[in-house]
């Protein structure tokens, strides 16, 4: 177990906050996209370049609703949507080409997410994923950022019948590192995923991404704590 001090500074979102909070914890639980690395704004360009070749444009909301669902809920989710012919299945499998290379070798972390990261492993507090990426994804990002190996555990919605709103992957998450949900904490940018992180009865942290910042007040109001940047989470003296 680590105690973990948080210094928010003035973007706190409570004066409890901004002081020095103290948690307790056997494991870290990590959305990857809009959290742990900064590739949101792949996603928005592989929607609206999919959308374009059907000679289809980006709805409002459309990128921020298939946020929390897994692949096959949203591969389903456009399906419905746009009234579209093709199989779930294609639909999968060109939006893993359209991304695998930048996964491989162009997105980064997000700021000092390695530093909190090698600072939880060697303070011997598990670490696990939470992600509704594939496989075929999730692991080049983490190996390409040579993070890969710092994690005990990881869980993609791939391995769960429901999204990221409902508390399935992070039970699961929790499950394969042997840790109790309410020894975990777990970080995600999206409003959906931190009420479902509540839900598991975990400590849910919410993390800025310019994608999901419409939600910040929502996630502020459930969320045990919020953070800009990963170097919040401790000092880097």
């Amino acid at each position: 177990m680590i105690d973990v001090h948080l210094n928010p500074g003035s973007q706190s979102q409570s004066s409890t906050q901004s002081e020095r909070a103290r948690l307790e914890f056997k494991a870290a639980i990590f959305d990857l996209d809009g959290t742990l690395i900064d590739s949101m704004g792949v996603w928005k360009k592989v929607d609206r370049d999919f959308l374009a070749k059907r000679h289809l444009a980006v709805p409002d909301g459309y990128i921020e609703q298939l946020s929390a669902m897994s692949f096959r809920e949203a591969a389903e989710y456009t399906i419905a949507l746009f009234g579209l012919k093709e199989k779930g299945t294609d639909i999968i499998a060109e939006w893993n080409a359209m991304v695998l290379y930048e996964y491989s070798h162009h997105i980064i972390l997000k700021p000092h997410a390695r530093e909190y990261l090698l600072h939880l492993k060697q303070s011997h507090v598990k670490l696990g994923t939470a992600t509704s990426l594939p496989k075929i994804l999730y692991e080049p990002v983490l190996k390409s950022n040579g993070i890969y190996q710092l994690f005990d555990a990881l869980s993609s919605t791939d391995e769960v019948s429901r999204g990221k709103e409902y508390p399935d992957i992070y039970l699961l998450a929790a499950q394969k590192l042997a840790v109790l949900p309410g020894d975990c904490i777990a970080f995600d940018d999206i409003l959906a995923a931190i009420a479902a992180i509540k839900t598991a009865g975990m400590q849910a942290y919410g993390m800025y991404d310019s994608y999901s910042a419409h939600n910040q007040k929502a996630i502020r109001q459930i969320a045990d704590g919020y953070i800009y940047d990963f170097a919040e989470m401790f000092s880097l003296k």
